[in-house]
């Protein structure tokens, strides 16, 4: 694959898991999905971004998906360097995703006009496993598919055999 796709797709991956994740999760606490995504665009507009409707929900939606083609940039950057985090793709991608999580929450968020509060502890270790998993390791497996550890037409398999 090749490192643009692996960005693209790691990056849309990263994306519809992540927003789903958060849609879900707040549709269960009675937020639909139109203020989900303006409580994204918030960081740039603040509290005008909730009456600004569709508009800032589509503004939302659209920095969502540009931080997870960051997060999927960064993590193939980042592998290009550091051998490990393709070798060991799936770990390596686990702790990314909660670094991911960590860095959002403490350094962004804080930094941003949204300035929203502290997750209880429930919340906060609940995010952390899902951006493990839905953040980091996609991102990380698609780094790997780039640099020729993933699945390919004429790669060996575990055995030794030869695939086409």
């Amino acid at each position: 694959m090749s490192p643009a796709r692996a960005i693209f797709y790691g990056g849309l991956t990263v994306g519809v898991l992540d927003g789903l994740y958060a849609v879900v999760l707040w549709y269960l606490r009675g937020v639909g999905p139109s203020r989900v995504f303006q409580g994204v665009a918030a960081g740039l507009l603040g509290r005008a971004s909730f009456e600004g409707g569709t508009p800032t929900a589509l503004l939302g939606l659209a920095l969502h998906f540009f931080i997870a083609f960051c997060v999927a940039a960064v993590y193939y950057l980042a592998s290009k360097r550091i051998g490990v985090l393709t070798r060991k793709a799936v770990i390596c991608g686990l702790v990314y995703g909660v670094l991911v999580y960590l860095f959002m929450t403490f350094v962004v968020v804080p930094l941003s006009a949204a300035r929203g509060g502290m997750p209880t502890l429930p919340m906060f270790i609940l995010n952390a496993v899902f951006h493990a998993f839905l953040v980091g390791l996609p991102a990380a497996l698609f780094a790997r598919a780039a640099a020729g550890y993933g699945a390919s037409s004429s790669a060996s398999n575990r055995f030794g055999a030869t695939t086409r």
